[in-house]
């Protein structure tokens, strides 16, 4: 089943956002049905750096293609703000499909992009990211690849316009709609029962602007699609502090991490090994 049908389906999707093949390998590994590739993760995980337009569509679309070379569930593929104008955005969204994404995601903001949970965000005008909208759906092979569009104008600019803005997108073509961080759950009443025909996805970050609630609550307010973007790279930096002070401290290595064993079966050394045997 691929994500146009999932969304038609009206079957909740909740994705935990992942940052290389490695991580995309343990979110499916555990059952998880769709990935969302976070640009932060990528830029954290690349770069050592922030989230602030640093990574290239180069650098993104060839993480796209990684990703989806070694697993299957569909992947939701931050594309920032297209990586610039409307020429930018037909390289993109024809980049990400061909490299394997089910859906791509292109925020209205100024370039450069900040996180949508941070502050010292600013867009461009309505009018700019409609034909930025329309530009992403006519460049598309196939309406199975699914364009959401982000408004960030909530935090500067107020409820109301991110509302004005969701309109146009809709109106211009967007398949799903994503308001970033609306700062209060009756906000999010609001937004889903504004655009109650149209799939939407919210961003859930501990510690961001936006309650923090289950999937199964933000389903019941009116959300289809539930990202989790740095959920797995707070867990996987926590761990690596962790381990890296117990082995600093005692010299050891902790049994609990990991082993060689599990390490090999989740980046398929037994079918290197099949193809080994074959020779």
């Amino acid at each position: 089943m691929d994500l146009k049908e999932i969304i038609e389906q009206k079957i909740l999707v909740s994705a935990p956002g992942v940052f290389d093949p490695l991580s995309a390998r343990v979110a499916e590994s555990c059952g998880a049905g769709t990935m969302y590739m976070s640009g932060y993760g990528v830029s954290a995980r690349l770069l050592g750096k922030p989230d602030a337009g640093l990574v290239s569509y180069r650098e993104m679309v060839d993480r796209v293609r990684a990703i989806c070379e070694v697993t299957s569930a569909p992947l939701i593929a931050d594309a920032d703000t297209g990586f610039g104008g409307l020429a930018n955005v037909k390289q993109t969204v024809q980049g990400y499909e061909a490299a394997g994404a089910s859906a791509i995601q292109l925020e209205d903001q100024e370039f450069p992009k900040r996180c949508g949970h941070t502050k010292n965000r600013s867009v461009i005008p309505t009018d700019d990211m409609v034909r930025k909208i329309r530009v992403a759906t006519e460049s598309r092979s196939t309406d199975r690849f699914l364009i959401i569009a982000r408004t960030d104008s909530r935090t500067g600019l107020g409820l109301d316009e991110a509302l004005r803005r969701s309109e146009a997108y809709i109106n211009g073509g967007a398949d799903i709609l994503f308001v970033e961080s609306p700062e209060s759950v009756d906000e999010m009443k609001v937004i889903a029962e504004t655009f109650p025909e149209t799939p939407k996805l919210v961003n859930i970050v501990g510690g961001g602007r936006t309650p923090v609630l289950g999937d199964k609550a933000l389903e019941e307010l009116g959300y289809q699609i539930v990202i989790h973007p740095i959920y797995l790279l707070g867990a996987a930096v926590q761990a690596m502090q962790q381990a890296a002070s117990s082995l600093i401290l005692s010299g050891e290595e902790s049994k609990k991490v990991t082993g060689l064993d599990d390490l090999n079966a989740l980046v398929d050394f037994p079918a290197l090994w099949a193809l080994d045997e074959m020779e």
